[in-house]
C-alpha cells in the first residue's frame, strides 16, 4: 500500500454486480456489515461498485483498518465530500467529521475536554441519578416499552444535563426526524432528495434550529460568568467562538452545539439498546452481570477509578455487542491523490467506502465469530487486540472524539440498567430485528417487558 508507481504490474479491481440504477443498494439496506464481508470474502480487500447511479470503491478487512491509521492513510484520504450535504443543509462552513489535517486539529482541541471522560469526574452518582429517573418515567412495571425509543430519551437526558446544562426531551424526536433525514438523504445517500421536501423534516429541521438557537443564548449568557476550569462542552465551544471567531464561525455554531444530541441518537442508543438484547437473549451471561451490578452498588457511591474493572463480564458484553452489531460498519472518504492499494490503482476524487467492521466476522480473528462470547477480551485471549481486529468506535484520525466518555456513560447506564430492572424478551427465542438506515441498530419497535424493579 503505497502511493508511489508500483513496480509491479497493477491488479484489475474486480467489480461488484448489482441492478440496473439502484446497483447494490439493496444489498447494502439490508445488512451493510454482511454485505460488505461477503465482497471481502469473493473479491478481496479492494472492488468497485455503485449505488444510485453513483460510484465507490470499497476497501475492507485488517488491511483497510490498518491502513487509516499510516501516515499513508491520513494523506490520501480525505472526508469532506460525504459531509459536504449537511454541511449545506445547516448553512455552516466545516464540521469535526468533515475536516482533515490541521483544521480537523482545531476543532478536536477546542472540543477535547467537553468530550472526555474527564467531563463526568466526579458526577458518576449525578449520572446515576438521571438514569433512574430515566426508568421511573420510561420504564414502567409491566408495560413493554420500545427499547430504542426509551434509550434516545435516556441519553439526550444524560449527555444534555452533564455536558450542556439542560436536557431538552422536548426536542428528542426532531432531532431523530432530522438526522435520519439527512444522513439517509445527504451523507449515506441511501435515499433520495426528495424526501428532504416532506413537512415533516422541515418542520423537525426547524424545531433543531429553535434548540440551537436557544443553546447559542444561553451559553453567550454564561461565557462572562463561569470560570474556564468550570466550562462544559457547550462553554468551550462557545469561548472558541467569541475567542477565535475565524476558528469557531457564527455559522458553525447550531450545528456544532446540537452535535452532542445527534451522536447520542445515533450511536449510544442503538449501542446500548443491543446490549439490552445480547444480555436477555444469553441467561448465563445476565447471570454474570447482574452478580457484578448488585456487588457494585451495595456499596453505595460509586469508586469511579475503580468502575470499569469491577464490571468485567458487563465489559465483555459491551465489547462482544459492539463487535457483532457495529454502529460504524465503515468510513467514508475521498482519495485526495491518485494512490496504490494492495496492488489496486485507486485515483484522486473516486469516492471509498473503507469496511473496517469486516474483521469483526472473521473467524480468522474470532473463533466461531457467530457466537456471542464476552470472554473474548479478558487475558489471556484478548483477541481484540490483534491489529485490525476491532474497530468499534472507527479508525485513524477520525476515531470518535467522545470514545472514553461513551464507554463509562455505556458502561455506569447499563450496569444500572441491569441492577434495576428486571426485564424480559417477548421470548427466550426472540431474534432481535434491525434497520440499517442510516446506520445500523436494533429496529424501532424492538420491545421488552418490565416484569417489575429488582432494586
Amino acid at each position: 500500500m503505497n502511493t508511489a508507481t508500483p513496480s509491479l504490474a497493477l491488479r484489475e479491481t474486480p467489480k461488484v454486480p448489482g441492478l440496473p440504477l439502484l446497483g447494490s443498494v439493496l444489498g447494502m439496506a439490508r445488512d451493510p456489515a454482511r454485505f460488505f464481508l461477503d465482497c471481502y470474502r469473493r473479491y478481496g480487500p479492494v472492488c468497485r461498485l455503485s449505488m444510485l447511479g453513483q460510484d465507490y470503491v470499497l476497501i475492507a478487512g485488517p488491511e483497510a483498518a490498518n491502513f487509516l491509521g499510516t501516515r499513508e492513510g491520513k494523506e490520501s484520504l480525505r472526508s469532506r465530500e460525504f459531509w459536504e450535504g449537511l454541511i449545506n443543509e445547516y448553512g455552516a462552513t466545516r464540521t469535526l467529521t468533515s475536516e482533515d489535517g490541521e483544521a480537523h486539529k482545531q476543532l478536536r482541541d477546542i472540543m477535547r475536554r467537553g468530550y472526555s471522560k474527564e467531563s463526568i469526574k466526579g458526577r458518576y452518582n449525578e449520572l446515576i441519578e438521571i438514569t433512574d429517573r430515566c426508568f421511573a418515567r420510561d420504564w414502567p412495571a409491566g408495560k413493554r416499552v420500545p427499547v430504542v425509543e426509551a434509550m434516545q430519551y435516556m441519553v439526550v437526558d444524560q449527555l444534555g444535563t452533564i455536558l450542556t446544562g439542560a436536557a431538552p426531551l422536548e426536542y428528542v424526536r426532531d432531532i431523530r426526524i432530522t438526522i435520519l433525514h439527512i444522513l439517509n438523504v445527504l451523507v449515506t445517500r441511501q435515499r433520495p432528495k426528495i424526501l428532504l421536501k416532506r413537512p415533516v423534516y422541515k418542520k423537525a429541521k426547524a424545531r433543531v434550529f429553535e434548540l440551537g438557537q436557544k443553546m447559542i443564548a444561553e451559553a453567550k449568557a454564561r461565557y462572562t460568568r463561569i470560570k474556564p476550569e468550570e466550562r462544559n462542552l457547550i462553554d468551550d465551544i462557545m469561548a472558541a467562538h467569541i475567542e477565535t471567531p475565524d476558528v469557531m464561525p457564527a455559522s458553525d455554531l447550531i450545528v456544532t452545539l446540537t452535535g452532542p444530541y445527534v451522536a447520542g441518537l445515533d450511536t449510544v442508543a442503538n449501542t446500548t439498546a443491543a446490549i439490552v438484547y445480547t444480555v436477555l437473549k444469553h441467561p448465563g451471561v445476565l447471570a454474570r452481570v447482574q452478580a457484578e451490578v448488585d456487588a457494585l452498588f451495595a456499596e453505595g457511591a460509586v469508586d469511579e477509578d475503580a468502575l470499569l474493572k469491577r464490571l468485567p463480564s458487563l465489559q465483555g458484553a459491551i465489547m462482544e455487542t459492539m463487535r457483532l452489531y457495529p454502529i460504524a460498519v465503515a468510513q467514508m472518504r475521498t482519495a485526495t491523490r491518485d494512490f496504490v492499494f494492495d496492488g489496486h490503482q485507486i485515483r484522486e476524487g473516486e469516492m471509498i467506502y473503507i469496511g473496517t467492521s469486516v474483521p469483526h466476522f472473521m473467524e480468522e480473528f474470532w473463533p466461531e465469530p457467530q457466537k456471542f462470547d464476552i470472554d473474548r477480551y479478558a487475558k489471556p485471549r484478548a483477541e481484540h487486540l490483534q491489529p485490525g481486529a476491532y474497530s468499534p468506535y472507527g479508525r485513524g484520525p477520525h476515531t470518535c472524539l467522545g470514545k472514553s466518555l461513551a464507554e463509562v456513560q455505556i458502561a455506569l447506564s447499563m450496569a444500572r440498567v441491569f441492577y434495576k430492572l428486571d426485564l424480559e424478551l417477548e421470548s427466550p427465542d426472540y431474534q432481535l430485528k434491525t434497520k440499517t438506515a442510516p446506520t445500523p441498530g436494533p429496529a424501532m419497535d424492538f420491545k421488552v417487558r418490565v416484569k417489575g424493579f429488582r432494586h
